[in-house]
Parts: structure tokens; sequence; C-alpha cells
């Protein structure tokens, strides 16, 4: 290896690795970091990084990796599942966002076809950034999540198109017809090639594999197939990015797709890291200070922009309030994919070098803030709707049809829309106890109403959804949220409610636990103690010994509010 490239590597190891320490410690997320790490190494601050090239190719296969592991977690049957959200939901947010910042683009006395090339611009999100934040929040499969990644679906497959138009607007469009035959011809090929591939040959090719049991031979053909297929769709014209997402779309109904993407796991967070750093590069600082009132009035409209059409978007496919929030603020960026289009169109001078850099300045700043903005989101929701809204806004333009409860007491009240929770309620249906569900999810509450069970949609940090379930006559309420302020305020509301229900909260982080018994908890679950012990309960129980002192083990532990596991945590 070039000794120059591994002084760069090791430099912005060194640098995200500060930087990320500092950024975990007063919690702001680690993409941040890596952006940040950018701007200090670039050329435009300390100038530290000497083959940026380099760099930007670990980048480019960083984001090859992200979208193969995207692909695997959201498959083929789903994708079609969703096709509404991504065709119909995808062409409104596209349209609207690139026509309003297009008449926005032509106050700054750009031309029209320099104001809708920016307005494509700005109307692609980053796929890289927000599906990352969605997978470490565990959101992907959410509600608003799915009407996300939809949206961002079509946003990569519109830049095909995009980049066909781009010619277009410097008026080369002599083989125009020729080009969209070309691609009618390409997206053919490319649909059959994929359900092929997912349907017979890759599934089969996975299990020959596994069946040798070797792990580096599996790691390397799972890789083999995602950079295969990415390759395979550049030669035809289309990004690395996309044919990555293809792959793994393959890859998702084989019965290996988990173990490859647990596999993939550290080259993804690894390479990824290049992507954003390569970005934060690009940026010049200069420019940013010498406009820095214009830059800062730009950012603010984009988000804008973004963030109210993202929104109808998802007001227009049925979201609450709350999701046509989440929605637009997760949408709210400008995205990745921006930065190819954008070389494309300084090099066809449809944009001069002024506008490229403000365009990079926006960019970067608004995904900087996107990990920021996504997190305040469901607080952001809470506040708008203590205002008097109408009714049509609050529930969305198709509301569910909330089933009718019964008055019970004594009776099991479930909160949450996880595995856990709806296992939960299956089990409690078979043993004929009483209950009532309460999931925040439309899509889930819709199957499982079909279903005849007891579940009703809300939003359980409000009364009268609480209410409506019941839940002051229940003599057990089970929360099983994850997030650890959400549930800390149902706690809240639940014990206002009824004193004497027993409150059972699960949560993910034992530092949490204290917290949620001062407000008010019974028994706080916390998922990797519980793990132990049910472990250890099979492991006492091998040791023959009597069922009585097991559960008298167990019991001491619990009561305890697992007490020895802490002072263990402790040395």
């Amino acid at each position: 290896m070039n000794s120059e490239i591994l002084k760069d590597v090791v430099i912005i190891f060194a640098l995200s690795s500060f930087v990320n320490f500092i950024f975990t410690k007063i919690r702001i997320p680690t993409l941040v970091g890596y952006l940040l790490t950018g701007i200090l190494a670039g050329p435009f601050l300390l100038g530290i990084i000497h083959s940026p090239q380099q760099i930007e190719l670990m980048a480019e296969l960083g984001v090859v990796i992200l979208m193969f592991t995207i692909g695997m977690e959201f498959s083929l049957k789903h994708l079609l599942k969703i096709r509404k959200i991504v065709f119909l939901g995808g062409f409104i947010q596209l349209t609207l966002t690139a026509l309003v910042t297009m008449a926005l683009a032509i106050t700054y006395n750009m031309d029209w076809k320099g104001a809708l090339f920016i307005g494509f611009l700005t109307a692609l999100s980053s796929t890289a950034v927000v599906l990352k934040i969605l997978q470490d929040r565990s959101e992907v499969t959410s509600n608003y999540g799915r009407t996300v990644v939809g949206i961002l679906i079509f946003q990569d497959i519109v830049l095909i198109p995009l980049l066909l138009f781009t010619p277009f607007l410097k008026g080369e469009t002599s083989n125009l017809d020729t080009d969209l035959y070309k691609l009618i011809i390409k997206t053919v090929l490319i649909i059959a090639f994929v359900y092929t591939g997912n349907k017979w040959f890759i599934p089969k090719i996975l299990h020959w594999i596994a069946m040798t049991k070797n792990q580096e031979l599996f790691l390397m053909s799972v890789l083999l197939i995602c950079l295969s297929v990415s390759l395979l769709t550049s030669e035809l014209g289309i990004t690395l990015a996309f044919g990555a997402f293809l792959a793994g779309l393959m890859i998702s109904e084989s019965e290996y797709s988990v173990n490859a993407f647990g596999n993939l796991i550290p080259f993804r967070d690894t390479f990824t890291s290049f992507f954003f750093v390569s970005i934060g590069m690009l940026l010049d600082l200069n420019f940013v200070f010498q406009n820095i009132g214009l830059v800062i009035f730009t950012v603010i409209m984009v988000i804008v922009i973004k963030f109210v059409f993202g929104g109808f978007t998802a007001f227009l496919l049925g979201h609450t309030f709350r999701g046509t929030i989440l929605v637009g603020i997760a949408l709210s960026q400008v995205g990745e994919f921006s930065f190819i289009l954008a070389k494309l169109g300084v090099s066809y001078e449809i944009i001069n070098n002024y506008f490229y850099q403000l365009f990079l300045a926006v960019a970067i700043i608004t995904m900087s803030f996107s990990p920021l903005l996504i997190q305040i989101g469901n607080p952001l929701a809470g506040l708008l709707l203590k205002l008097p809204l109408p009714d049509f806004l609050i529930n969305g333009l198709f509301p569910l049809h909330q089933i009718e409860i019964p008055r019970l007491k004594n009776h099991l009240v479930i909160i949450g829309k996880d595995s856990r929770s709806i296992n939960l309620s299956v089990m409690a249906k078979f043993n004929k106890i009483p209950y009532i569900s309460i999931v925040f999810d439309p899509a889930i509450v819709k199957k499982r109403q079909d279903k005849g069970e007891s579940i009703i949609y809300g939003d359980a940090v409000n009364a009268p959804i609480l209410n409506k379930a019941h839940v002051d006559t229940a003599k057990i309420v089970l929360i099983s949220i994850g997030d650890l302020i959400i549930s800390m305020a149902i706690i809240e509301k639940v014990r206002l409610l009824n004193k004497h229900a027993f409150i059972l909260v699960r949560t993910k982080h034992v530092e949490d636990i204290e917290e949620l018994y001062k407000l008010g908890a019974n028994q706080v679950i916390p998922e990797e103690f519980e793990t132990s012990i049910d472990l250890f309960e099979r492991v006492l129980s091998n040791f023959s010994l009597p069922r009585n002192e097991i559960d008298d083990v167990i019991a001491r532990i619990r009561d305890d509010h697992y007490g020895i596991f802490f002072e263990n945590k402790a040395d």
C-alpha cells in the first residue's frame, strides 16, 4: 500500500476516534463527528489529507456496502407491498419539492435551467444518513419508517433518469429518444434479473456455500455477489450504490440473509465512515464565512421546504399528524446522490462554481443537522399536538376504524408494537386472559384487528388513549417501548389514572432502571439481564435442582432489582 494512503487512513481514524469520543460523551450522533472530521482534515482547513481520490474510492465502497445491507433488510416482497408509497409518494415529494425550490432558485438570479437543476438536487434526500439513523433507532420497519424508505427508494431510482435529463438541460438532446429506449430496456432487464436471482439462483448458491460450513468462504461469496451485481449495473449506466441495493434485495429472501447481514456490519460501519469524511472534505469554509448570511438563509429555506412537502406527502398517504412530522423531518436534508448529479451539472456548465459551493455548504450542513432534527421529531410532534388542531389533521385523511372496547376490570393492558408485545397479546388471547393492546402503528393494528384481537391504535402518552383502554381499572400495565423518555411519560400518565396497577416495563439500558422505578414502575425488565437469567435458569435445571429452589434463586435476583449484576459491572 502507498504510504501516503496509509497515513491518510491513520489520520482519519485518529481524528474520527477523538471527535466521536467527545460526541459520544455529549450524546451527539457519530455521523456529525465523521462530517466534522472531513472538514478538519480537508484541503480547506488543516489540509492534512494527501490522497483525497483514494479516500473517495473507499467512501464509494462504503455507500455500496451500506446500500447492500439496506437491500437485505428490505425484502423484495415488502418492496412490492409498498409500491404505492414508492411511486406515488416518491413522485409527489420529488415534484413538489423540485418545483418550489426552482421558484426560490430563480430569485437568486439563476436561469430556469439552472434553477430546475437545483430543484432536482434539493429534492433528493440522503439515503445513507437517514437509513443509518433509522437502523440505529430500529425504525426502518415502523409506519413512518416504511414511508421514508419508500420515498428514498424512489429518489434513488429516479437518479438514473435525472442523469439522462442533465444533458437535455444543456441542449444536447440529439440522442434523447435512443437514450429513453435504452433506459426502458435496461429497466426491464434489471427487474427480470433481480426477480430470477431472488427467486431461484441466489438462495441456492448461498445454500451450497453454507453447507461447506466455511465462514470465510460464505463472507467472501456474499461480498462477491454485492460487488458483482454493482459492477454489472454500473456497466448498464446505473450507479454502483443502486446496484448494491438490488443485490441486497436478491439475498433478502434467503434463509441466510440474517447471517450475511451480521457479517457485513463491521465492513459497513468502517467504510461508511469514509463516505461521511469525504463529504466533509468538500466544504470550503472560506466560502461559508464570506457568505454566512446567504448560507444560513438557504439552509433554513431548504429544511423548511423539504420538511413541508415531505410531510405533505405523508399526509396525502394517510399518516397521522405525528407521522407527518416525522416523515417531513426525516426527508429534510440534501442527499449524497445529489453530489453525483451536481458534479455532472458543473461539467455541463448548468451551474457555476459559486452555486456549486453554495450547494455543497447547504447539503453538508443539512446532512449534519439531520440526526439532531430526527432526534427531536417525537418531542416536537407531541408539543404541536397540544395545539387546537382539527381532527382530520390529527388522525390523517384515512383514520383507522377504532373498535368498541367494552368496560373491563382487572385486565391486562399491553403497550408496544415490538414482537414481544405482539406475542404477549397472542398468549393472553390463547389463555383467555382479558387484555387490550395499544399500538402506535396503523398497519399492525389493521392486521391484528382483522384477526379479531382487542387492539386499539394510538399514542399511549395521550391520556384519552389510555382511558379508551380502561387503564384506570387495569390490574397489570405492560410497557414494551424501549425508548426511555416515552416510557417515562407513559408511566406518569398510567400512575395518575391508576394508583394500584402493577406496571411492568421493558428497557434496553440498565442505567434506566432506577429512573423508571422512581416514576412508579413496579418491575423493570432490562433485556440483557433477563437473557442472562433465562440462561442461568436452564443451567440450574440441568444441575437437577428442585424447581422451588430455582424459583427462589431467580426471585431473589429480581427482587433485588438485579443488584448482583450492578456489583459485577462496577468491578
